[in-house]
């Protein structure tokens, strides 16, 4: 059996990051300035502060090279809009890594082509906030761009549409090979919820921009809400995962059901994953607070020797 991409292994460091921000350059309350100190102060290490690109905003592609340090960093993107999703007028499109100069959406470019030429531009492509959207699967199969589905937003959780695990374990069980990442959507208004509460761990060799964004495209990293995740291995049929401490760690995926651990100050499990088969699992992890860790799907190679059970407590 094999699960590849986990990022534990990789060289570097995990560093910490938002993927979805917004500014005064779109419809957010703060400058780009205030918003990367506002992400600084609460110990993140990168940003990406993605402007709606829309007219009547000027498509902007918001320019925060000079927020730069040696200790912080930013990486140019913005949320993408064109025409339709079958329950939305416009598609929410998530791309990071854009280069400068992008240019708007042509007459008649659809959602799904504007993400090809993002992509094709070099950017990371994320289905932003599906759930709140209501995003049906035909939607998200159309947008064959996406690296990764946007499997919490804070912002959508106000209406109780954070979550969008389910659309993409549908995805995965149909063969689509897509990472997943937590991400604030924060704008800063008065009405909202606070930002800094939804991340990305990157492991990466570096803090340069192009590491962190190739460090995305490969799916090294890990989402969370609070906990952390320090290691994520597999031997003879069973995942070991350890943590910070949790009060629930447990594997879900391709196949109804679960495998789970649940105590207090939980550190370390492991779970057998032969339910799974030869399709995919992932881990969450959730803590006393209900902060909550994701790995990425994990994709199986082959069928465990060991005994499937559908539950385990202690």
């Amino acid at each position: 059996m094999l699960m590849t991409d986990l990022p534990f292994d990789q060289p570097g460091r995990f560093w910490r990051g938002n993927l979805h921000t917004h500014s005064d350059e779109s419809d957010g309350a703060l400058s780009p300035a205030e918003v990367a100190q506002r992400y600084q102060e609460a110990g993140y290490d990168f940003l990406a502060v993605t402007d709606h690109f829309r007219a009547e905003y000027g498509f902007p592609l918001t320019d925060t090279r000079q927020l730069r340090t040696p200790e912080f960093t930013t990486l140019l993107g913005a949320e993408l809009h064109a025409p339709r999703t079958e329950a939305g007028p416009k598609w929410h499109i998530v791309a990071v890594g854009l280069p400068l100069g992008f240019a708007p959406p042509e007459p008649g470019e659809s959602g799904p082509e504007l993400a090809r030429r993002a992509r094709a531009a070099g950017a990371f492509i994320g289905m932003a906030h599906p759930a709140a959207s209501l995003l049906t699967t035909a939607d998200a199969e159309s947008l064959d761009a996406a690296h990764a589905v946007e499997v919490y937003n804070a912002l959508a959780e106000r209406e109780h549409r954070g979550d969008s695990w389910h659309l993409t374990d549908v995805l995965l069980n149909r063969g689509h090979r897509l990472n997943a990442y937590a991400a604030d959507d924060a704008h800063f208004q008065p009405q909202d919820p606070p930002g800094c509460v939804a991340w990305v761990q990157v492991r990466a060799e570096s803090l340069e921009p192009e590491a962190l964004l190739s460090a995305l495209k490969a799916g090294h990293y890990y989402s969370s809400t609070g906990p952390e995740l320090h290691d994520i291995r597999l031997d003879d049929g069973l995942i070991t995962v350890r943590s910070s401490p949790v009060s629930k760690m447990l594997i879900t995926g391709g196949a109804p059901g679960l495998q789970v651990v649940e105590g207090e100050a939980l550190t370390e499990c492991s779970l057998p994953v032969a339910m799974f088969g030869q399709g995919f699992c992932r881990v969450t992890v959730e803590d006393a607070a209900g902060g909550r860790a994701w790995s990425n799907p994990i994709h199986l190679t082959a069928n465990s020797a060991a005994p499937a059970r559908t539950e385990q407590r202690s």
